[in-house]
């Protein structure tokens, strides 16, 4: 999976937002110490985190599994604009029929869980997929085909609460493989002055740690 980061707000909006609400404005540092320390009482010690919302992150996601989709979308609160299979499965009729066990060339279209029964049965589900279209049959029904392997991609806004919320339930040990891969990913991906933020979500901090060195920021 690939994940970059797109767009994001400046710290110094949310710390902005704070001082609405004390009206001490005039105690601002421009985004400097003073505000970082105060966003980081306020927002985290103090869990007054609806000042995070004004907070907002746009990643692009690529690579996913339909499978990893499925969770991803249950973090209500977040915008998600999903590639349409409605305009890009015609991608598989100009492919050859795909081979069991070629998983290097099958893994242009599906993730590979490293499980060859499991990824044979994928590999199986994409030549039946690619022979419906070939048939004729219109994207909108060979779509009730698509096998949860599928890969996928998307555009992907949250707020920093809910990244809190998703980093915190996302990074643990019992979560999805590859949504736990994905967690990791975003967390690499966010700004070095924004990750203070997130260090107290869930396992977010440790996991990272142990996986620099095999997810890097260009090939998360």
């Amino acid at each position: 999976m690939k994940v970059t980061l797109n767009a994001y707000t400046p710290l110094v909006v949310c710390s902005d937002a704070i001082r609405e609400c004390w009206q001490s404005q005039d105690k601002s540092d421009n985004g400097g110490e003073k505000d970082l320390a105060l966003i980081d009482r306020v927002g985290n010690q103090y869990k007054h985190s609806s000042t995070l919302e004004h907070l907002t992150y746009s990643f692009t996601i690529e690579g996913i599994s339909r499978a990893c989709l499925q969770e991803l979308a249950r973090h209500r609160m977040t915008s998600l604009s999903v590639k349409s299979t409605r305009y890009t499965l015609k991608e598989l009729k100009t492919e050859e029929i795909f081979a069991l066990n070629d998983f290097k060339r099958a893994e242009q279209y599906i993730v590979i869980t490293g499980n060859e029964i499991v990824d044979n049965a994928s590999i199986i589900g994409l030549n039946n997929l690619r022979n419906i279209l070939l048939e004729g049959v219109s994207n909108d029904i060979a779509k009730y085909c698509l096998i949860e392997s599928y890969k996928t991609s998307l555009a992907w806004t949250l707020n920093a609460r809910s990244l809190q919320n998703f980093l915190t339930l996302r990074s643990s040990k019992a979560a999805l493989w590859e949504i736990r891969n994905l967690a990791i990913a975003v967390y690499l991906a966010i700004p070095e002055d924004h990750k203070f933020l997130f260090h107290n979500s869930g396992e977010i901090r440790l996991v990272s740690e142990a996986m620099k060195s095999l997810i890097g920021q260009d090939d998360a």
